[in-house]
């Protein structure tokens, strides 16, 4: 759906879409605006500056820009106000935000840019919120994807808006598993828990679903620390592979496709994270046909997330591509409104379990055993943008198309999580 407005339409129609949200919570909930006035702060704690500073900066933007819109629709009337602190994709860094925001009185943190930190600021919010009853603090996790975060590291106060690598990684293989001319796969990926993951169940899920198809080498590489790519895709050459796996993002993939097209590499890509900043750029117009990319949205999804997409563009001319912010606010105000409380743990045991029909995707359900978000994916491939998928990510004139859809119950996976939970919940 390609919505065209005037700027006069496109507000107005943002007001009804904002309307309609409140509406449809008042409906579930039944009562609107139980807690107007009240402001929640947000600390959002993730890199700023280095290699991955551009996806962070993005990121802030996302949060901020969609903190204002919801405060004016969401179903318990509060304002969501986000703080921004640049972590420097270190877990000291991370901790020591962590504890400014304890010391400030702030309730609850978003992160997501590498599972490295989201770790240990799970550990460490395990620890406070045990030692220190009412004055609980909620994860909200955006895109830190190891799936041991929902299972072996799964915590009471810990949500995640993203799907995780093994979700993903069954959409990927089921689409693979299709595909008769994909012989051979090499598996790139950087040396920390989502990279080792990303290799290891695309290792087992291919080995179930296509046991016929080789892994032809598999490498691991410094996190945010590699500046050129080019003897990897030597490797990827030599190897013979066809396709290439890849769970990198922000310069590790952007370098990456560099190199592969400077070195003539005319493989396949399945990638996590083509469309996230500076990736579209490197790619161009050579990767057309060739790069897939999984994910619980595209560019092109229409309804509500072609106008946030579009106003967000036009006010800071960037992409929004972190559509799990979209789901965040959402979960956030129509707990908040079912709670009648802003309270985490309140907040908590209203999110947990909540089914909601999202901005996109269709219906959504907050699983209460591990507190996974359970989503549609997509596989979208890159080609060129026209009238039927117009949105072009960094000016660049090509899109993400997608080519497969996959409802929840297709990528849910099942989890091992042993929940420890508040007494009496």
């Amino acid at each position: 759906m390609n919505l065209q407005h005037t700027p006069k339409a496109k507000g107005l129609f943002t007001l009804a879409l904002g309307a309609s949200l409140v509406v449809s919570a008042t409906l579930a909930f039944g009562q609107a605006k139980p807690l107007a006035g009240q402001t929640v702060k947000i600390m959002w704690i993730d890199p700023l500056t280095g290699l991955m500073g551009p996806v962070g900066t993005n990121q802030l933007k996302t949060q901020q820009f969609l903190a204002e819109r919801f405060s004016a629709t969401n179903p318990a009337g509060v304002k969501f106000e986000v703080i921004g602190v640049d972590n420097k994709l270190s877990p000291t860094e991370s901790l020591n935000a962590l504890k400014s925001a304890i010391d400030q009185g702030i309730r609850y943190v978003i992160q997501g840019n590498g599972s490295s930190v989201a770790v240990p600021l799970i550990d460490a919010i395990n620890k406070h919120n045990e030692r220190n009853p009412g004055k609980e603090v909620l994860f909200l996790n955006e895109a830190a994807v190891d799936p041991d975060l929902t299972n072996s590291k799964c915590s009471f106060w810990h949500f995640r808006f993203d799907a995780d690598t093994t979700m993903k990684m069954e959409a990927i293989t089921t689409f693979m598993k299709d595909q008769p001319d994909i012989k051979k796969v090499y598996l790139l990926n950087q040396n920390y828990s989502h990279g080792q993951q990303v290799a290891r169940y695309a290792k087992e899920d291919l080995a179930r679903k296509r046991p016929d198809i080789q892994i032809v080498g598999e490498d691991l590489h410094p996190l945010a620390q590699v500046r050129d790519f080019a003897p990897y895709i030597a490797k990827i050459k030599a190897s013979g592979a066809d396709t290439v796996i890849t769970g990198n993002w922000g310069s590790d993939l952007s370098l990456l496709v560099k190199a592969a097209n400077e070195g003539g590499y005319t493989g396949r890509f399945f990638t996590y994270y083509t469309g996230v900043t500076g990736t579209p750029t490197a790619l161009g117009t050579s990767g057309a046909g060739k790069v897939y990319q999984v994910a619980y949205a595209h560019y092109n999804m229409g309804g509500a997330m072609d106008v946030y997409m579009k106003d967000f563009k036009a006010k800071y001319n960037d992409d929004l591509y972190t559509g799990a912010v979209i789901r965040q606010f959402e979960y956030l105000g129509a707990a908040m409104a079912k709670a009648k409380s802003t309270d985490p743990v309140k907040v908590a045991l209203a999110m947990e379990g909540m089914k909601l029909k999202s901005a996109f995707g269709g219906e959504t359900e907050m699983r209460k055993t591990d507190h996974q978000l359970q989503q549609q994916l997509y596989i979208a491939v890159w080609q060129k943008a026209d009238a039927k998928f117009p949105y072009s990510p960094e000016n660049t004139g090509m899109t993400m198309v997608p080519v497969a859809e996959y409802p929840p119950y297709v990528s849910s996976t099942p989890t091992s999580c042993q929940m420890v939970r508040p007494a009496g919940s």
